[in-house]
């Protein structure tokens, strides 16, 4: 029995969104280039894809600040795709409501409202890599944990639920103890850190399993000649279910937070749980810690990581998810741009790749669907012959 056909996005229609007034792009191509100057609106592009999804896209932008600045203020905006893939062609469309705020937005499946993006989570999954990514490694924890959540949701769309009430229990938690410290209600705060237990758990659970996932495919060679990065999660309720069952673990960190709530409360914040947690990342071949290798080995370790994981969705859900690279191949000297294309082509996957200089991509003539970009517009890449034309 065949394989089913790969997520592909055909076309790509936007209205008012960000800095182009109206745009219509066939994008029939596995690979899709897109080269131009910065600021010419290539990152737009991207983010529009990336919000055909679930989530809040590639900048988890303000919503309001994805309407295009005209004379007579921001607009309301508007994109839409055109997808193949195992369920044959749909539609799917995001934007302002109609008559809605620009603080607002709402989906459509074929034409048909639906309650929000994690209902189109069965059909259309993206993960990117973009520059702002360069400094994972060196940037503070939160950026990595916020990081490995959202590829723990691309695999596992209940994973934002868990983390969303984690935090909201914890917040009111650390407004409670704020405001009244030592005389707080207990039977309150112990409702509170009940909740915060039980989806700290299962968070810090889910989050252990895909660190484990992406270790096994790193070390399979699913991203080719690329670097093995060996992932470690350090999080001490992680580590804890490694010797003791989910109730125990959750056991624990109740009578935890409970004797803590003296300190908590001078300190203003909860200071212990599995919002804590770090992602650390190793150059297997060297042993050495991401943070101390040099930018052009971190960028390939982190591209290293994006490509099993999108491995790992196309073997957990029958699809690849669309790769969205934005400058993936800066700081990447020639034999790594090689590997990253090489890599690329072994996935059954729809690619976009930015950059400023499109000769960078010339190995891919022939392969790849070409554009360039200019302020509010883009047109195909002469340079390029179409791809499968004779």
């Amino acid at each position: 029995m065949p394989p089913p056909p790969p997520l592909t996005l055909t076309r790509l229609m936007l209205r008012d969104f960000r800095s182009y007034p109206a745009l219509t792009l066939g994008l029939d191509s596995r690979v899709v280039v897109l080269a131009g100057e910065n600021g010419a609106g290539k990152t737009n592009l991207l983010e529009a894809v990336s919000l055909l999804g679930p989530g809040r896209g590639l900048r988890g932008a303000k919503l309001a600040d994805l309407a295009r600045i005209a004379p007579e203020g921001r607009m309301p905006w508007a994109a839409a795709g055109r997808f193949r893939g195992p369920w044959g062609e749909f539609d799917i469309g995001t934007g302002t409501p109609e008559g809605g705020p620009l603080e607002r937005r709402g989906f459509r499946l074929d034409g048909q409202p639906v309650r929000g993006g994690a209902d189109l989570a069965e059909r259309v999954a993206a993960v990117w890599v973009t520059p702002q990514m360069d400094r994972l490694f060196q940037d503070g924890a939160g950026d990595r944990r916020r990081f490995l959540d959202r590829l723990v949701w691309a695999l596992e769309p209940g994973h934002a639920r868990q983390v969303a009430a984690y935090e909201s229990a914890m917040s009111q938690r650390n407004r409670l103890l704020a405001g009244s410290g030592p005389r707080a209600d207990p039977g309150w705060l112990s409702a509170l850190e009940d909740g915060m237990a039980r989806h700290g758990v299962a968070l810090a659970a889910a989050r252990r399993v895909l660190v484990s996932r992406l270790n096994a495919a790193l070390a399979e060679g699913v991203t080719g000649a690329f670097p093995v990065a060996l992932l470690e999660l350090l999080c001490p309720v992680a580590a804890a279910l490694d010797g003791a069952p989910a109730l125990a673990v959750e056991d624990r960190l109740r009578a935890e937070w409970e004797a803590s709530r003296p300190r908590d409360a001078a300190a203003g914040v909860t200071l212990a749980g599995p919002h804590r947690a770090d992602l650390g990342a190793t150059h297997s071949a060297k042993g050495v810690p991401a943070a101390l290798c040099s930018t052009g080995e971190q960028k390939a370790l982190l591209v290293s990581i994006v490509l099993a994981h999108a491995a790992l969705i196309a073997a957990a859900r029958g699809f690849a998810p669309l790769l969205l690279l934005d400058e993936a191949a800066a700081h990447l000297d020639a034999p790594r741009r090689e590997a990253l294309f090489a890599a690329l082509a072994a996935l059954p996957a729809q690619v976009f790749l930015t950059g400023t200089d499109p000769g960078v991509f010339a190995p891919l003539r022939g392969v790849a669907a070409a554009f360039r970009a200019a302020p509010g517009a883009v047109v195909p890449d002469g340079d390029f012959p179409v791809p499968g034309a004779s």
